[in-house]
């Protein structure tokens, strides 16, 4: 019994810290859209697309000129590789060309990766 009201107090105070908001996340992508695109139809911008961004190696989207500091930073995008960089991307990627401040809302970020998470590879859901 007491297992199971620890399990559910527990369930109370991390479930709305764990659940993510696809809504706001494409909301917070709309920072993005200026240099990035999603979905079947995304090209490259400014940005690569991220398309398929999670697992995928930092500088190896084929069509899109990166930076050697890019290329060469050993980063492969995960949820915590990506949190530190879109926090100060220039902090974590020094030579990097992405001219963004950073997103600094824990709440933001998390969306925004469950938004991104969304895409394969070839833009599809």
């Amino acid at each position: 019994m007491r297992l199971i009201i620890a399990a559910a107090i527990t369930s109370l105070f991390a479930g709305p810290a764990l659940a993510a908001d696809l809504e706001h996340g494409a909301k917070v992508f709309k920072k993005c859209s200026t240099c990035h695109m999603v979905g079947p139809d995304a090209k490259p911008r400014v940005g690569p697309p991220l398309n398929g961004l999670f697992g995928r190696k930092s500088g190896t989207y084929e069509g899109y000129s990166y930076t050697d500091a890019n290329k060469n930073s050993g980063i492969t995008w995960d949820e915590a590789t990506f949190t530190k960089y879109i926090k100060d991307p220039k902090g974590v990627i020094p030579g990097t060309k992405m001219v963004f401040a950073g997103l600094k809302e824990d709440a933001d970020i998390t969306d925004i990766i469950a938004f991104l998470k969304q895409f394969k590879a070839d833009g599809s859901k």
